[in-house]
């Protein structure tokens, strides 16, 4: 069965101490909760740190963004903390559900003057430096290698950090928030190393993943995709456990996971004998509805009525597998049992806006403005310990907000 246990109140907790402090929180907490056998992995998964240069949340950043933020768009601040403590909590894997950059442009060498008309004809060749400067293939470019450098510690010091990528990698918005392959090819020239490297994973671990699966090349997807998808839906093996990443927005099928693709690596992962699957995508399969007066616009793979049965194929494999399904794209944290079985964890709470704002009246005051992440323990009898954690927009103490138990 499953367990579920929210601790009350903020268990307030000191950032150079969190990993002493997560263990004392853990042991005060049920016994029948937690499972006695020995963790063999701990992850952690985050997503959503890009700053947005006009709506950012100005009740937690302050009335301007600083000069860095303001050119990188980022949350410096939010995602540099929540990197720092999930290394205090020993995670050797981080999962990040995509949105890493502001990106949402066309990654050709043009539009700088009239986006709507290129977004027919296509990206306007440069013909000065300040073409080139100005853009969208540079901007993508310079905001990747501001965000490499951020979780650049984290990979030299213990955490192997995978990219998953998201709406605002792959599609250019003002195309009418369509996914275009130059953004794909952005987003793999910038992040492909890190899916997967094998050399520096055992150089890390001592031990290489398993069973590497990419995602299918061009003209080749069961789900239909016409692009390369090698780099951006990927899966392995590691410490007993199988990991999916897809890519909930490819060229041609914004919104929607590959769910054929993902049902025969689900498939192959448990005629290995796997037990534990954790699949990993930017969109939220089913929307956190988190505004308590009015009705919240759904933004997740339920966001338009064509694509609510291509939703439910996609939970019938997460169900089916006894999957847990980790994403991010909403600005909130949130956990939930759609149908009551395999579970949703919404941790798109890196930095970005939040989707509540400061004067919303929600569901869950205490957390929907949180930066929040989860930290998975992996124990060797095969129960997992799904740990909600994060601090509030004014930056205070980090707090456990959520615990579920796998037995």
């Amino acid at each position: 069965m499953f367990h579920f246990v929210r601790p009350s109140g903020r268990a307030a907790l000191c950032n150079a101490t969190l990993l002493a402090a997560s263990i004392g929180l853990a042991a005060a907490l049920p016994a029948a909760a937690q499972s006695t056998a020995p963790v063999v992995l701990t992850f952690s998964t985050v997503g959503d740190s890009r700053q947005d240069p006009i709506n950012f949340d100005k009740a937690s950043v302050g009335p301007t963004l600083s000069g860095q933020d303001a050119i990188w768009l980022q949350n410096t601040k939010a995602f540099t903390r929540i990197l720092r403590t999930v290394q205090t909590q020993k995670s050797s894997l981080l999962f990040f559900n995509g949105d890493m950059v502001h990106g949402y442009g066309w990654a050709g060498f043009g539009y700088t003057t009239n986006p709507t008309q290129t977004a027919i004809t296509g990206p306007i060749a440069p013909t000065s430096v300040a073409d080139i400067v100005g853009s969208d293939l540079l901007r993508f470019y310079q905001q990747y290698a501001y965000w490499r450098g951020i979780v650049s510690t984290v990979m030299e010091t213990g955490t192997y950090v995978f990219p998953v990528a998201g709406n605002h990698e792959t599609e250019c918005k003002a195309c009418g928030k369509t996914a275009k392959v130059e953004n794909e090819n952005a987003f793999v020239a910038n992040m492909g190393d890190l899916v997967v490297d094998t050399s520096r994973f055992s150089g890390l671990f001592g031990t290489a993943p398993q069973n590497i699966a990419y995602g299918p090349a061009a003209g080749t997807s069961p789900d239909g995709l016409t692009t390369d998808q090698g780099k951006l839906s990927y899966s392995f093996d590691h410490k007993g456990a199988h990991f999916v990443v897809i890519n909930t927005d490819p060229v041609g099928k914004d919104a929607h996971a590959p769910t054929r693709w993902l049902a025969a690596d689900l498939a192959s992962a448990q005629a290995r004998g796997i037990r534990r699957h954790f699949v990993f995508g930017h969109k939220a399969a089913y929307t956190y509805a988190y505004l308590a007066n009015t009705a919240t616009p759904a933004g997740g793979l339920d966001a338009a009525p064509g694509t609510i049965a291509d939703r439910d194929a996609f939970w019938n494999v997460i169900e089916t597998y006894g999957a847990t399904y980790f994403c991010g794209h909403e600005h909130i944290f949130n956990v939930s049992r759609p149908r009551g079985g395999a579970y949703q964890v919404i941790v798109g709470s890196g930095g970005s806006p939040f989707d509540a704002k400061a004067t919303d009246v929600t569901i869950n005051p205490g957390t929907d403005r949180d930066y929040a992440w989860a930290t998975v323990r992996l124990h060797a009898d095969g129960g997992v310990d799904i740990l909600g954690y994060g601090f509030d927009s004014g930056f205070g103490p980090t707090s456990l907000l959520q615990q579920i138990n796998l037995p």
